[in-house]
């Protein structure tokens, strides 16, 4: 009777062991549209994502114009862009999740996925963020989001490969290439 009872919280030591040391990816994440659906980030497998933290009155706005034209000529089967609108620099992005919608359609017809508003830093920064953020999280770097329009390029298995900042193009050579380079 000990030894099955030493076996047994052995094996549950075990496992718990495994599972905390099983690695975070995009996958491992569920967030929220723009219209308040559930989005589970596994519906992404076979991708290459690129996951932007957007704002409405930024110097950087018409950066939609171009993930979009992004979006438009290489989206699809193997790329993907998520947008998710955050108000932490200077309350760029004040607008309900509806408001930004209307304006991201109006504006600069965005067809990418959009998510709802979330905080990309600080004490509230939303779990995804925390990973994108935290070499800790994702096992690739720290990198802090500097501002608006911050652009984190996921390969198809889920995992960060690196960051573009804020004021460089969606449509930069480093994106592109990113998106072209076969799996």
């Amino acid at each position: 009777m000990k030894t099955k009872i030493i076996f047994v919280s052995l094996l549950i030591i075990s496992l718990g062991l495994f599972a905390q040391g099983k690695k975070k990816n995009l996958y491992s994440f569920e967030v929220r549209t723009i219209d308040g659906k559930n989005f589970n980030l596994s519906s992404l497998k076979g991708k290459k994502v690129l996951v932007v933290n957007t704002a409405s009155k930024c110097g950087l706005t018409p950066q939609y114009k171009e993930l979009e034209e992004l979006y438009k000529t290489y989206g699809g089967e193997r790329f993907t862009i998520i947008g998710f609108p955050a108000n932490n620099f200077l309350s760029q992005e004040p607008g309900t999740n509806e408001e930004i919608k209307a304006f991201c359609e109006k504006n600069y017809g965005v067809s990418f996925q959009m998510m709802e508003k979330i905080s990309v830093k600080g004490n509230d920064i939303n779990p995804l963020y925390k990973w994108l953020t935290s070499k800790t999280e994702n096992g690739v770097m720290d990198a802090d989001v500097q501002w608006n329009f911050q652009k984190f390029m996921i390969d198809e298995n889920g995992n960060l490969v690196d960051m573009v900042a804020p004021k460089e193009s969606p449509m930069s050579d480093k994106i592109i290439n990113w998106i072209k380079t076969a799996k």
